[in-house]
């Protein structure tokens, strides 16, 4: 391991000053290119400069390049230095599917599990889905946010600087406001705090994107009801949350025991009728044609996708459509199989990485982990999976201009990690390699001195 990194500030992010200067990393990740997603032999291409620097200004990106081509403007920007001391320097992870609004666990059902119990098993027993939506339903705004930020703390410490946030644990229209409500909450930036000892955190420490989950499961109330409830969805909820912007993007859960293809078709149709682009989960438990919907409405992106045939592979191959692959799913089930991630990446589909921070099926917001599973469980190289999880995980998110690179004039979410090979952050499995995180240019996370 590295030698520690200066301290941050101790005061609030006013202190933090206008400019910074990562100076003399081993390796700075730029990811730079056009702002497309990278497919086939590109994703390979993290646009390394070695021994590099990286000028930032205000929020911004200003420059990279070799230190002595730097100093001169770093020093007229009185930037802060930062010594990376050989270290790895490179953008923020962008965690695009997770569901972290959520109250309680769902360790009961883990155990089940471990018994032998099946997904659709537990949910028949009461668990599942619908077990954590009746602890939402009960839990007050103020409680899910607070646990919420607990989480998007861990996600700053882990390097993670951008986060996709799904509603879907409400079921019932009134519990879904709630969860949009806390979201946009979440989205607003808090006061700073800084304990006496440990990690500092900062208010601008994790970007959120709202997701409306419009259809995650079949609340119990409307049990035979289900064209009720769908037009319930697509009455009230779905303009609610277009209309308040509370919500980017329109999503539902398209497979055996959830909703079917016609079904999702009309919820997406509704939601992008509201200006809300499609997202979709699709093929995680069996193969139902969603990947091919996803195509036809111009979704964003399809996540899942352990039950692909060739013809969708060759499909997304063709498609603008990202192909979310989330392999903390896999590994937390139990499940032999993975995503084919390696034929997706071989027949030119644009693929991305997400955690899928859930309490059921992926209790985990480590991206670092996720880069591990991708690399060991499904045959991506370190440096495909590391372009999964940053510029084309901005690519699913439409904000590949913005986030998801080095490069002068894109937002400054950049972090430090404590290796000097980029291809040890997935090598080292289960450790947190993140020693520094900023986000639009002021530090959301660093390490004191002492804290290795």
């Amino acid at each position: 391991m590295r030698a520690p990194l200066p301290s941050a500030p101790d005061k609030s992010p006013e202190s933090t000053p206008a400019a910074l200067f990562f100076r003399d990393a081993e390796q700075v990740l730029t990811l730079a290119g056009p702002p497309v997603p990278r497919r086939g032999r590109d994703l390979a291409d993290l646009g390394v400069v070695p021994g590099g620097s990286v000028l930032v200004s205000g929020p911004s990106i200003a420059a990279i390049g070799r230190r002595r081509d730097l100093e001169a403007e770093a020093r007229r920007l009185q930037a802060k230095v930062i010594d990376c001391r050989g270290r790895v320097v490179m953008p923020g992870f962008v965690d695009s599917h997770t569901h972290l609004v959520f109250a309680g666990s769902r360790v009961e059902d883990y155990e089940r599990r471990l018994a032998g119990a099946t997904y659709e098993e537990i949910a028949r027993a009461g668990g599942g889905i619908s077990y954590t939506a009746r602890l939402v339903a009960e839990a007050s705004p103020r409680s899910l946010e607070s646990q919420a930020r607990r989480f998007l703390d861990e996600f700053a410490a882990h390097g993670t600087t951008t986060v996709e946030v799904k509603t879907g644990y409400g079921l019932e229209v009134e519990s879904e406001i709630k969860l949009l409500q806390v979201i946009r909450a979440l989205a607003r930036e808090p006061r700073a705090h800084a304990p006496a000892v440990g990690p500092v955190f900062s208010p601008a420490r994790v970007g959120i994107v709202p997701t409306l989950l419009a259809a995650h499961a079949l609340p119990a109330s409307y049990r035979g009801r289900r064209t009720e409830y769908l037009d319930d969805v697509i009455v009230r909820l779905i303009p609610f949350a277009a209309r308040r912007k509370m919500a980017e993007f329109v999503d539902c859960f398209c497979d055996r025991g959830a909703f079917s293809v016609d079904e999702c078709r009309r919820l997406l149709t509704a939601g992008a009728a509201h200006g809300l682009i499609p997202r979709l989960h699709a093929e995680q438990l069996t193969r139902t044609g969603a990947t091919r919907l996803g195509i036809e409405t111009k979704a964003a992106s399809v996540d899942h996708l352990d039950h692909l045939s060739t013809a969708d592979i060759r499909a997304l191959a063709r498609s603008n459509t990202v192909a979310t692959l989330l392999p903390g799913v896999n590994l937390h089930l139990g499940l032999k199989d993975y995503a084919p991630a390696r034929k997706l990446v071989d027949a030119g589909a644009a693929i991305a990485l997400a955690s899928d921070f859930n309490p059921g099926t992926s209790p985990t917001l480590n991206m670092q982990f996720i880069l591990s599973l991708a690399c060991d469980a499904m045959r991506l190289t370190p440096a495909e999976a590391i372009s999964a999880a940053t510029i084309n995980a901005a690519y699913s998110l439409r904000r590949e201009r913005e986030i998801g690179s080095l490069e002068p004039g894109k937002q400054a979410d950049v972090i430090v990690m404590n290796v000097d090979d980029y291809r040890n952050i997935p090598y080292y499995v289960g450790l947190n390699h993140c020693a520094m995180t900023v986000r639009k240019g002021r530090v959301a996370f660093s390490k004191r001195l002492g804290d290795g």
